[in-house]
C-alpha cells in the first residue's frame, strides 16, 4: 500500500553503477551526502569488483540532479562510467545509508 502512494506522490527507484576509482576516496561518503541533500533515501555500498552502488528513491528530478553528483564524483574519485537502472519499488527507504 505504501508503494502505491509513493508512485502516486512521483516518488521511483532508481539504481546507478558507478565505475572508475570510486572505492577507498570517500565516494560512497560523498553519494550519501548529496542524496540526503537532495531529500533522496536509499543506500549506497562497494562492490567486489571495484565499483560502487547506490539504489535511490525520490522524485525524478532530484534523482536525475544526484545522477549528475555521481558522475561528477568526490574529490578524490575518478568516475568512467555511470550506469542507470529503474528499479521497482520493493522496499521503501527512510533515509540514505552507507552498506557495509
Amino acid at each position: 500500500m505504501l508503494v502505491l502512494f509513493f508512485m502516486s506522490e512521483g516518488i521511483t527507484e532508481t539504481e546507478f553503477t558507478i565505475y572508475g576509482r570510486v572505492q577507498m576516496v570517500m565516494f560512497r561518503d560523498f553519494a550519501r551526502r548529496n542524496g540526503k541533500n537532495l531529500n533522496l533515501t536509499g543506500f549506497v555500498k562497494n562492490n567486489a569488483d571495484g565499483s560502487v552502488t547506490a539504489v535511490a528513491q525520490g522524485q525524478s528530478q532530484k534523482l536525475q540532479k544526484f545522477e549528475e553528483l555521481l558522475k561528477e564524483g568526490s574529490f578524490f574519485s575518478k568516475v568512467k562510467k555511470v550506469i542507470k537502472k529503474e528499479r521497482v519499488i520493493e522496499k521503501i527507504y527512510s533515509d540514505f545509508e552507507i552498506a557495509y
